[in-house]
């Protein structure tokens, strides 16, 4: 049996109160943490291939099901307002469509070979990467997809929460990150769920930092879409420069970026 749908290290679960019932789901979910750091190593490999890829024009594609193609469209739809970059250079595909995000398609994540129709509306180019998220590492929508990708050129990666996985033999730099078994018995959004997603911020973050998208420890391309934002923008630009709150506001209302904005006080 998969280490993700192995029996839960507790039981009788509906006779604990809720404080017991809080506190042994914090206590398995430390170990996430753990587990990950394990595969820095992995991660480092694969973003090291990624990074060089990306700076020649290619992309980022996460596929996924269920759970794990959530949490890669999420990944993805948060790189365009934090750094600045456009849509499609991180994506996020799962199966059964934009659909599935909120309510399950069934079936969707069963067929092989949808996933390379779903990356092909985009296109690709041989810079591109595909990178296949499945817990169990078993969802054929994935493993297919990541093999087609494969065979195209492409550069594959994969995160998975069980050692020795089909998808993980699929790809060029798996990322097998072993959780143990879930609180509730293979419940992976509990927490593969959570190392799916701490993999998921290292891999677009370290990228994104590669990439220029961050100067010192700011995001000074971020879009500014709010008020909050605008205040953020403007604050940084004051810690920069040392402008007071109004210039600063004005000069990033004029260039519409921190880095623009900062780059023309120090052009004058």
């Amino acid at each position: 049996m998969s280490t993700t749908e192995s029996t839960s290290l507790y039981d009788n679960l509906e006779q604990m109160d809720i404080r017991s019932l809080l506190e042994n789901i914090n206590r398995e979910d430390q170990k996430v943490a753990f587990a990950v750091e394990k595969e820095i190593p992995s991660i480092d490999a694969l973003i090291s291939q990624i990074v060089p890829r990306m700076s020649k024009g290619g992309r980022l594609f996460y596929i996924g099901a269920g759970t794990s193609g959530r949490l890669g469209i999420l990944d993805a739809s948060e790189c365009p307002p934090t750094y600045g970059v456009p849509f499609d250079w991180v994506v996020g595909i799962i199966a059964g469509g934009d659909a599935a995000i909120r309510k399950a398609v069934e079936n969707a994540e069963d067929d092989p070979l949808q996933a390379w129709k779903d990356i092909m509306e985009f296109g690709f180019n041989e810079n591109d990467t595909v990178i296949g998220i499945a817990a169990s590492g078993t969802t054929p929508y994935v493993i297919g997809g990541v093999k087609a990708a494969r065979e195209a050129g492409l550069l594959t990666g994969c995160i998975t929460c069980n050692n020795g996985s089909p998808l993980a033999e699929a790809v060029e730099y798996p990322i097998q990150v072993v959780v143990g078994p879930e609180f509730v018995t293979g419940s992976t959004r509990m927490k593969s769920g959570t190392a799916q997603k701490l993999v998921l911020n290292m891999i677009s973050t370290t990228t994104m930092i590669k990439l220029g998208r961050v100067k010192g420890n700011k995001m000074v391309d971020m879009q500014l879409s709010n008020e909050k934002l605008v205040k953020r923008g403007t604050r940084m630009i004051m810690e920069t420069t040392g402008l007071d709150e109004k210039t600063a506001f004005d000069l990033l209302m004029n260039h519409g970026s921190v880095r623009a904005a900062v780059e023309s006080f120090y052009k004058k």
